[in-house]
């Protein structure tokens, strides 16, 4: 496999995953739609960096040397040369087909379209590209440079090369992976989160127990190292709520259906450490 990586949003989760790449040796294109959006997205990665040097688990050199291996464009274009393009744009499928027509048109056909859904099935995203064989979910997980799990889901038309190029592109990275055989909207990992979460939201929304007793349930109870509502507010109640909604649209299976509670949270702007409170607060 060749090593030139294009990464589309340097948001969370692209930044992230530009970070392990450049990291690993891969050369990494990061693209974003301002110069401000690019701006943050660099400046996570130096800051993330920063911290694994302060821990000793990287060296400074090792450090410089991933940062160099980092580029910025605002030119969607610019992933003509990419082996891998891994997309990491807002949860909407509209959005993520505008992507994927421009990746179709520009991209070398031995590429792998990548995306990094946690919800939306795979085919749907396929289809608007004329090659769904080379379309893959590689679903990385928050924050990226510490989560070990990468979820690798086919889509209808998904080829076993492509899967195989996808696998050796995540494990390349450290990751550990588990493969989606079936493309049912929100995977593994998000429907068993998101059935969990929101019953989590609906005790403490109907008053049987605070936040931080249900959460200390399931870590104490279950083993689970963080309990379901610190999670959401980990990953951020607004990407939850889009995630969970996609799931229902395609299931409607009302366990999936998110309560009030998680609806009006976002619409306040509450949306986890991201925004400094969520379900808990993070002000300090």
């Amino acid at each position: 496999m060749s090593d030139k990586l294009f990464v589309v949003g340097a948001g969370l989760m692209g930044s992230g995953i530009a970070q392990v790449a450049a990291t690993a040796g891969w050369s990494v294109t990061l693209r974003d739609v301002t110069d401000d959006a690019l701006s943050r997205g660099v400046g996570s990665i130096e800051g993330s960096l920063k911290r694994f040097v302060f821990k000793g688990t990287l060296t400074e050199e090792d450090r410089d040397a991933a940062l160099g291996r980092i580029s910025t464009t605002l030119d969607l274009e610019a992933a003509a040369e990419a082996d891998v393009v891994v997309e990491a744009v807002f949860e909407q499928l509209e959005v993520k087909h505008e992507v994927f027509r421009v990746l179709d048109a520009i991209c070398r056909p031995s590429a792998v379209l990548a995306t990094n859904t946690s919800a939306i099935p795979i085919t749907k995203i396929a289809a608007a590209t004329k090659r769904p064989e080379s379309v893959v979910g590689v679903h990385f997980f928050s924050p990226v440079p510490v989560m070990r799990l990468v979820e690798l889901v086919r889509g209808h038309a998904t080829s076993d090369e492509t899967l195989r190029t996808a696998r050796a592109f995540a494990e390349g990275l450290g990751k550990t992976c588990i493969v989606v055989n079936r493309d049912v909207a929100g995977f593994v990992t998000t429907r068993l989160l998101s059935a969990l979460a929101m019953e989590a939201i609906r005790l403490c929304e109907s008053g049987v127990a605070t936040a931080e007793d249900i959460d200390t349930a399931c870590k104490l109870g279950f083993g689970h190292a963080m309990g379901p509502l610190a999670t959401l507010d980990l990953t951020g109640t607004d990407i939850l709520l889009n995630a969970t909604k996609n799931i229902y649209s395609e299931c409607a299976d009302p366990k999936f259906y998110p309560p009030e509670l998680l609806s009006r949270m976002v619409d306040a702007g509450k949306l986890g450490r991201k925004s400094g409170r969520g379900f808990f607060d993070y002000a300090d």
